[in-house]
Formats: structure tokens, sequence, C-alpha cells
């Protein structure tokens, strides 16, 4: 029996009609995800294209480069020839930039510091550019090997930078570069260098890593007159270098000032700073700066507390030097025994703190005494003014001369050079130089510490007699000392000393470093009258073979670069004609 609904309508027709909203709900959904999955599809496929593209690409560059860098003998490159290689990377590098982001503009840089000093003369500013090419890599300076006869152009920089800041001329523009890397590679060009390049090669060296050096080390700042706030800026702000150049130009103007600036931040600094710092108080050095250096003795530092009592021992009227003074006048004596009229010498028996207070160390240096080293130490540091009174009022000449007992007396003599090189004592380092007769080794002190002691004339005429007497073997240092250009007495000495060693057969290279100090410091005003020297002498019997040829390239080596030496201070002189690009280099 079939229930009605009164409707008279199928059971399933009478249902609600919702089912079949649900159907096409369902249909329409399907739909959106077939088409959403078919874009998805789309865009995927155009990703992978996108990679795919990509990765060929960069397989294709590194295609590209590895051909390049290997060479188209060893590789076959893409396209198959040279030709095709070169189209491929020229269009592909041009791509390549094209595609890159560009980058965040930075700040313009202000721009570099006028420099108001003249400029150099036309022939100056090319020799300073062939002497700077030479010092480059793979220059004429470089080559390996003989040095052959020409001559080093390289080691004739410092010269020519000492001579040009001498005439206070300004850097060129165009070289500044190439003199920031000169300076670069060798730190004995460093302060002429940067005083010749002046304030735009700082400016310069802000934007080159390479060139930092020149805002470290080679400042030349100076202390700002009138403006105390700005001097304090820089000392509580600045660069190291900044800070010494700053605390160096202050002392030069008021020495009280430079000490109690460097007091004011003395606790805070590093050792090694301080010990800097200190040092930079010997220009100057005055009894004011006693009471800051009497601090330093109790320093943290060892290396410090040296310095600080050196210093001290520098000033003769110091209440240190009074220490030591006294503590020496106990040890030596004069000798009342036998009549001598001679040195007696007690060395100390301890060392005890008060000693150790004003810069005794206590600890010897291996192979020597603990009293010898005491006594040696406290000598050095007493005023040497002291010796007269003590020694009946004999001259420094007629003490040195006085016998000393019991075998102290080169301790005692090593230590009076000491104080003399220290306390800058002419006298005294003259009468313990003396006459250059012994030889070198076998004096109690260096004589070249001696030498740099005495005015430069007498400096010129000891070495002289010292290289007539020895020959050049042990002359190096001493040569070191004499100012440039040698005098010509000693200029002639060192000459006749290498003709000497050349009459005897040996080789040149034996000398090599007299004979580069000869082409540094030999006046070129006396070349011409070396000329002789450059002819090959005949081979005798019993010589070194080839040591005559080798000896006459030396001595021409030296003559072309005495008479390049002699064009330079022409050409700073301003005495030579701009005659152009071309600038021979006078040879031998």
């Amino acid at each position: 029996m079939t229930v009605g609904t009164g409707t008279g309508r199928h059971p399933r027709e009478a249902q609600p009609s919702n089912g079949g909203a649900r159907e096409e709900q369902e249909d329409h959904g399907h739909v959106e995800y077939r088409e959403d999955r078919e874009k998805r599809g789309n865009h995927e496929e155009r990703e992978d294209r996108g990679n795919r593209k990509e990765r060929e690409e960069q397989e294709g560059w590194g295609e590209l480069v590895a051909a390049a860098l290997l060479g188209a003998e060893r590789r076959r490159p893409p396209g198959g020839s040279v030709t095709a290689l070169l189209d491929a990377a020229a269009t592909e590098t041009v791509r390549r930039r094209a595609g890159a982001r560009p980058a965040v503009p930075g700040q313009r840089p202000a721009h570099a510091p006028a420099d108001g000093r003249p400029p150099l003369p036309g022939a100056a500013e090319r020799r300073l550019a062939a002497l700077l090419a030479d010092r480059a890599p793979g220059g004429a300076g470089a080559a390996s090997g003989r040095r052959g006869a020409g001559p080093d152009l390289g080691e004739l920089l410092p010269q020519w930078l000492a001579e040009a800041n001498a005439h206070g001329y300004r850097a060129p523009t165009a070289l500044l570069p190439a003199l920031l890397d000169a300076a670069r590679a060798r730190t004995d060009l460093r302060a002429e260098t940067l005083a010749f390049a002046g304030p735009r090669a700082l400016w310069l060296a802000r934007y080159n890593a390479d060139w930092k050096f020149a805002l470290r080390d080679g400042v030349r700042r100076r202390a700002p007159d009138g403006r105390p706030d700005e001097t304090e800026k820089v000392w509580q702000e600045g660069l190291f270098a900044e800070r010494v150049a700053l605390l160096t130009a202050v002392r030069r103007r008021d020495p009280d000032a430079a000490t109690a600036l460097l007091a004011s931040t003395w606790q805070t600094e590093r050792a090694e700073d301080r010990l800097m710092f200190l040092d930079s108080l010997r220009e100057g050095l005055r009894l004011s700066d006693e009471p800051f250096l009497e601090r330093a003795l109790a320093d943290r530092s060892r290396t410090v507390r040296a310095t600080a009592a050196e210093l001290l021992t520098a000033l003769p009227g110091s209440a240190l030097a009074a220490r030591m003074a006294d503590r020496a006048r106990g040890c030596v004596t004069p000798d009342r025994t036998g009549g001598s009229g001679g040195i007696a010498v007690t060395a100390p028996s301890a060392c005890d703190a008060d000693m150790q207070r004003d810069g005794i160390a206590p600890k010897p240096p291996s192979g020597r005494g603990e009293r010898a080293w005491w006594l040696g130490q406290l000598v050095e540091a007493a005023p040497l003014e002291v010796w007269g009174e003590q020694l009946g009022g004999a001259t420094p000449a007629e003490i040195i001369a006085l016998p000393v007992a019991d075998g102290w007396r080169d301790d005692l003599h090593a230590a009076w050079c000491g104080a003399a090189v220290r306390q800058r004592n002419a006298p005294w380092a003259r009468a313990l130089i003396g006459e250059p007769t012994d030889p070198f080794a076998e004096g109690p002190g260096d004589p070249a510490k001696l030498l740099s002691v005495l005015p430069e004339e007498e400096r010129g005429a000891w070495a002289a007699r010292f290289v007539a007497a020895h020959g050049l073997s042990e002359a190096f240092r001493v040569l070191g000392m004499c100012g440039v250009p040698w005098p010509l007495p000693l200029g002639r000495a060192v000459v006749d000393a290498l003709e000497i060693a050349r009459d005897a057969g040996s080789y040149p290279w034996s000398f090599s470093g007299v004979m580069g100090l000869a082409e540094r410091c030999l006046d070129p005003s006396d070349t011409e009258r070396l000329a002789p020297l450059a002819a090959v002498p005949d081979e005798k019997e019993g010589e070194s073979p080839g040591a005559g040829a080798y000896w006459a390239e030396s001595f021409q080596r030296l003559l072309a670069t005495l008479r390049l030496r002699s064009v330079m201070l022409a050409e700073l002189r301003n005495e030579v004609p701009d005659s152009g690009p071309e600038l021979p280099a006078p040879n031998g």
C-alpha cells in the first residue's frame, strides 16, 4: 500500500531540492579546482622554464669563462671557434651588466683640500715619474741578476724627496697614487713622502684601504693655535697617530701644556701608547717635567718605568740624577793606594728596591756579572759633571787617561760612553772616541754612537781618518753617521780605500754596502775626478778571475749615479731647461 502525501507526486519527487543545489555547487567547485590547477601548472611550467633558462645561462657563462681561462686550444669554445667565443662573451657581458640591480647611491665625497705650495718644475716632475716607475713591479729596478752599470733609481728616491721638501714643492696630483704605493712598500720613505704629498694624500688615503698607513703613521696635524676646544677634541677622539702628532706640536709651542695634556689621560692609556707618548717628551725636556716623570717611575709597565728614568737622568738637575750621582760617587773614587793617582772602583753588592724604582734593572743579560751590570747602569745614569768634581777637577780627556784599578776600566769607560750619548755631551764623547787608531771592536764603547754626538763637520773629519787608518771592512756604521753629501776629504778617503781594495784583487761585492752608501753620499761635484776608475784594468797575475771587470762595472755605476744625482738637484733648482717629455738618464 502506498502512503500518499496529499500532493499526488512520487515520494522522491516530494523531497526537498537541497541535494540538487549541492550537486551543482560540487560541479562548479570541481571546475574551479581544475582551472586553478591548470593555472598553477602553467605558472609552475613558466617558472620551470625560467629556472631552466637561468641555469642554462649560468652554465653558458661558466662555459665561456672556462674556455677563456683554459684557452681555445685546450677546451672547445661554445660556437666552435675563437671568434664565436668572443662574440658570445661580449653579448653575455652586456646582458649580465644590464641585469645588475642598481646600487644605493653613496654620499658624494668632499672636495680635496687645496695645496698652496708651488708646483714642481717640469723636468723634476718627469724625473719623479721615472723614479717611481723604476721601483714599481716589473720596472727597470726590478730586474733580477747583476745590476749592471746603470744607477739604481729606486735608491735615489729618498734623496729626491728630501730635496723637494727642502724647496717646498707640492706633489703632482697625478703621481699621488704612485707616491702612496711607494711609501706603503717602504717605511723609510713615509715621512718624506707624506710631507711632500701634503693634505691631498691624506684625503686620498681615506678612500683606499691600502693607504691607511698615511692616516695611522703619517699624520702631520698641527695643534690649532688659540683653539683649546679643538685640541681637546683631537686628543680625546683622534687616531693614535693624530694624538702623537698633536702632542708633538703642542710640545714645541708650549712644553708644559703638552705635559699637562698627557697627564690628563695617562691612567687610561695602554702601556704601549704610554711609552710612545712618553718618548715624545724628549724634545724640549725641562725640569718642569720632573714631577710627571717621577710619577711615571711607579708605572705598571717596566719599559715605561725605564724610559721615565732615562729621561730623568738626562735632566742633570733632577732629583733622580742627584740620587744616581750619590750612588755613583760611592762606587768610583780616586785610588789612594800606592800613590798611582788612578781610579778605584767598588761595584754595588746588591740592587735594592730604591735602585730598582730609579730604573736599575736587577737581572743582568747572559754572560754579564751582576755587580758589573749594576755598576754600569749607575754610572751611565749619573750626570757626567760629577766626575770632574769627584776626581780633582780633571777634564774629560784627563779622566779617560787615568788608570783604573782591578780590571774595571772597560766597564767604567763603557758606562761613560752610554752617559755621553744619553746626555749628548760632546766633550765627553770626543774624549772617549779619541783618535781612530784602535781597531773598531776593541774599544769599550760604540764609536758610531759617540760620533753621533759630535758636530757634523767633526764627524766627517774623524770618519775620514778612520777609513784612512783601517780601510772599509769596519767603516760601514761610522759612514752611516756622517751627513749627506759627505765632505770632500771623507769622500776621497772612501774612494781611495775602494781603489786599494780593487788593486788587492778582491771582488767588489765584498764592499757592496759601502759602495751603495758612496752612490748616495759622495758629493756629485767630485764626480769627474773618479772617471779613470771606470776603465777595465789589466788583469794581474794571481788576481781573482774577472775581478777587474766587475770593479770597472761598479765604478761605472757609481759615476752614472753621481751624474744623475747632479742632474736631479739641478732640475729641482729649476736650472735645467724644460725641453719636453724626453728625459735622458745620465749614464757612465
